[in-house]
């Protein structure tokens, strides 16, 4: 996965938490960028048809904004609950964050076949939690 998956990912997270448009504000304190790396990006985005932006309103993703956003998302979940529940790592949220940048599809499909994920991924994520649902947290770890 690489930025621009990980800008969209965040992009519909903040999207389904606040219902409507996401925020140059919470995009940057989700990914802990600055907001003009946010407006840098978003505008990257909006070039390549992935993005819709209404200056002081917000990134809204178009329909293959979506469907990157959902893939990347997934990918996420993939290497979180790998992490969670295979190997049981107990910070499995900061790995699954560094893991996402460097992991690619073939990778991502291979765990996935060891996660026995289930079908409603994505849409199973909680984003105000920021992990899966039927993750199983590590010993010593909480997961709400």
């Amino acid at each position: 996965m690489n930025t621009a998956d990980q800008y969209l990912k965040a992009i519909y997270l903040v999207q389904r938490m606040e219902d409507g448009p996401a925020a140059t504000g919470a995009l940057a304190d989700m990914l802990d960028v600055s907001p003009a790396s946010v407006n840098e990006m978003v505008g990257k985005l909006q070039e390549r048809g992935l993005v819709d932006h209404e200056k002081y309103k917000g990134a809204t993703l178009t329909d293959d904004g979506i469907v990157r956003a959902e893939d990347a998302l997934q990918t996420y979940c993939i290497i979180e609950r790998f992490l969670a529940n295979v190997l049981e790592v107990e910070d499995y949220r900061g790995e699954a964050g560094a893991l996402e940048a460097v992991i690619d599809d073939t990778v991502a499909e291979r765990l996935d076949t060891i996660i026995d994920r289930r079908d409603e991924c994505p849409d199973c994520f909680d984003a105000e939690a920021d992990q899966c649902c039927y993750l199983e947290a590590p010993a010593g770890e909480s997961a709400d």
